[in-house]
């Protein structure tokens, strides 16, 4: 399993926000693990409304994206603290073998977003041959 655009997989450094064209974008915390039924990823994403994010799946990838605006604040406050990121967002997830993300499943609850992609299934079609009479 590897979170592409990770400040583990991308760079050395810690790094939660990044400039891109003049926008800050951040991404999300996130849980990926095995259950019995297939992986289950699970993304820290409050504050946000369903119809705000998009899930798509290129290849073996998961990209989750979205925006999280930044309603609360008045303009020109002095921050004494700011960890809660808003903005653009993208997370990258790219799945190992052995998992179908095409028939992912995805639901957005409480503030967490829940893809549950199952194991892939070998084929089980059965392929009839035909028997001749032996002469």
């Amino acid at each position: 399993m590897c979170k592409v655009n990770s400040s583990l997989y991308v760079q050395k450094l810690p790094v939660t926000r990044r400039e891109v064209g003049g926008q800050t974008h951040w991404i999300p915390n996130t849980d990926v693990y095995v259950a019995d039924d297939g992986l289950v990823v699970k993304v820290e994403l409050s504050g946000m409304r369903r119809e705000d994010l998009e899930l798509s799946i290129e290849g073996n990838r998961l990209h989750i994206t979205g925006q999280r605006p930044d309603g609360c604040r008045t303009p020109g406050v002095k921050f004494l603290v700011m960890e809660i990121n808003y903005g653009s967002f993208e997370c990258v997830l790219e799945v190992p073998p052995g998992y179908d993300l095409s028939h992912a499943k995805a639901a957005y609850q409480n503030g967490f977003l829940r893809v549950d992609v199952p194991l892939a299934h070998a084929s089980s079609k059965s392929v009839l041959v035909p028997v001749s009479e032996g002469k």
